[in-house]
């Protein structure tokens, strides 16, 4: 009886490994000179973002993509100059992560790594 309970815990633990939420992992990372203010990160259905990213540091935030979309990223640039860039489209149930890099003056890099695309 004692290996019967066992086993039935076992099978309920491994069982709740496999049933686990579709998230994405967005970073943003600043590697300018300068500070970077007021960044917002849209995705489908949603946003998050940050008052300012000092030079070096990064900001990491998880999701889950609920609808389909494109992402986009709009910052401030040199006090009240407010940039825009376009990301990838998700779908919902898409996992991952997502890095969106601030480098030079240039708009910001965006790198998308699905561990699961949702099946449309």
């Amino acid at each position: 009886m004692r290996s019967v309970r066992t086993l039935a815990a076992l099978w309920i633990c491994l069982a709740g490994l496999g049933c686990r939420s579709a998230v994405m992992t967005a970073t943003v990372t600043n590697h300018r000179a300068t500070p970077i203010g007021l960044i917002e990160v849209d995705y489908p259905s949603a946003s998050f973002g940050v008052q300012a990213l000092a030079p070096g540091a990064q900001y990491q935030y998880r999701f889950k993509v609920i609808g389909t979309g494109p992402m986009a990223v709009v910052w401030n640039e040199g006090g009240q100059n407010q940039k825009k860039s376009s990301g990838p489209v998700l779908h919902e149930g898409d996992a991952g992560t997502v890095d969106v890099t601030f480098t030079s003056d240039a708009d910001p890099a965006w790198n998308v790594k699905l561990t699961n695309r949702a099946i449309r």
